[in-house]
């Protein structure tokens, strides 16, 4: 049989699987030509593309000699599909539930291994739900605001298949290619226009050249009609101003946080025999000694040197002296048994947009101001950031609030249960005091330390406080302690 019979029948042949075993004899056939019939093997390579739907390709580019793939490549490239599911992933030992917040794609969208597909909302921490593998969303097994558990069923996935983003991408190239300069022309300005006309001489530069077609095949939308997500609309509710004289009343549920946080709040309440005693402090020499060193140390150690760190210093100092401030009490029926540390692990109060938090500073009787400061910072961060985890504020054997910082002048905070006491920072303001007989013009901070009664006596709490205060107004003591 001749090599152009062969062709004829192969471009006959209309079924690719079934050509197969015909496609398998003509190549031997084709094998054998001599090299002059080029043109012979260049029409077959078209005819096994045309019939074999991509099953078949060009394994030599020499011309005379054409074979098939092995199975090991036809195998590869038959796309598989699985289906996943995607669960509510463990967030901590004490917590089993959680809020369903938001959704952060739609179904149809194709996500990456470790993409985030949405937010839980506990009383602690927002919890996100990554997708195990790469895959595309099939469905939404659950409804935002719905209370979902460890272990429930949250999205359907479909793995296995590959990013759409590409072909896309070439399709809608090719489907706008003879319309690219009209739209140009449409969408820039005269200046522009010119320029943006494709060069007849130069064909292939211009097609070497996605990027401004890519820019236009999804036009911004416009300016006046705005698509905000869910959650927009969801906060932009509330902030709908009110006609004058209007009397509307708006109900919103409270979050899982701010349940959390009332809930402990009056826990406190009833179970501490809370009690607040205060105390003034001049800032005078604290305030010099940060103006000496914080530019030393910004630039060398990268931290900005505050106050947070010299009071968790001076505390620190305090508890050696009075070591019930550290201790806290366990057990039935309200507690029977008090616990002394030896360790001390700061609690450091920050707000957030959510709530009020406490992250720790675990082992902070092992850091000097520096470290103690890096680590403040650092928790800051990650609170403003929302990226604290359970374990950063886990524990806590005494905890430090600023109100100092939003211009609280006095207040009396709530212990953190199970601790025992909880020292309340707050502004500077310069005021004129008595000073060897002379008045004078210094800067000062009211302190406050609220401490349960049943642990602490007033002697004891007052002495802790009278110590902080010492410490601060002559920060070289803190070297001999």
């Amino acid at each position: 049989m001749s090599g152009q019979q062969c062709l004829r029948r192969l471009a006959a042949s209309s079924t690719p699987l079934r050509s197969l075993p015909l496609l398998c004899a003509s190549t031997r056939t084709v094998a054998r030509l001599p090299s002059s019939s080029n043109a012979a093997t260049r029409s077959y390579s078209a005819v096994i593309r045309a019939t074999s739907s991509g099953l078949l390709s060009q394994a030599s580019r020499r011309p005379g000699q054409l074979t098939l793939l092995q199975p090991a490549a036809l195998g590869s490239q038959v796309r598989t599909y699985a289906e996943s599911i995607v669960k509510v992933p463990q967030m901590a030992e004490s917590i089993t539930e959680g809020t369903l917040k938001q959704w952060s794609k739609q179904v149809g969208d194709y996500v990456e291994q470790d993409e985030e597909i949405a937010t839980i909302e506990t009383d602690k921490i927002d919890v996100s739900v990554n997708a195990p593998e790469a895959g595309t969303i099939k469905e939404f097994l659950a409804n935002e605001e719905d209370t979902v558990t460890v272990g429930q069923e949250l999205v359907k996935l479909e793995t296995g298949g590959e990013a759409p983003a590409g072909g896309k991408q070439e399709a809608k190239e090719e489907s706008k290619g003879p319309a690219s300069s009209e739209q140009e022309t449409s969408s820039q300005p005269e200046g522009e226009q010119e320029q943006s006309k494709p060069k007849e001489p130069e064909p292939a530069k211009e097609e070497s050249k996605p990027a401004p077609p890519k820019q236009e095949s999804k036009p911004a939308p416009p300016p006046s009609k705005p698509t905000p997500s869910p959650k927009e609309s969801k906060d932009a509710a509330p902030k709908k101003e009110s006609a004058p004289g209007s009397r509307e009343e708006r109900r919103v549920k409270m979050n899982r946080m701010r349940l959390r946080i009332a809930e402990r709040l009056k826990q406190s309440q009833n179970t501490a025999a809370s009690l607040t005693t205060f105390n003034e402090v001049d800032m005078s020499s604290i305030m010099e000694f940060r103006k000496l060193y914080k530019d030393e140390i910004l630039k060398k150690q990268g931290v900005k040197l505050g106050f947070m760190s010299a009071f968790s210093r001076a505390c620190i100092l305090a508890m050696k002296d009075i070591p019930a401030v550290n201790a806290s009490i366990e057990g039935p029926n309200g507690g029977d048994t008090i616990v002394y540390r030896d360790y001390v692990d700061i609690s450091v109060a920050v707000a957030t947009e959510k709530g009020l938090v406490t992250p720790v500073v675990r082992n902070a009787e092992s850091l000097g101001l520096v470290g103690i400061e890096e680590a403040i910072a650092g928790l800051g961060k990650k609170a403003r950031d929302n990226k604290l985890t359970i374990e950063d504020m886990a524990g806590g054997t005494f905890t430090i609030s600023n109100g100092g910082v939003f211009g609280s002048l006095m207040g009396t905070p709530i212990i953190n249960l199970p601790q025992t006491a909880v020292l309340g920072l707050h502004a500077i303001k310069e005021k004129p005091v008595v000073v060897n007989g002379q008045i004078v013009i210094r800067p000062m901070m009211y302190l406050a330390l609220t401490y349960d009664h049943r642990l602490l006596d007033g002697r004891e709490a007052v002495t802790f406080l009278v110590k902080i205060k010492e410490y601060i107004e002559d920060p070289r003591k803190m070297l001999l302690g």
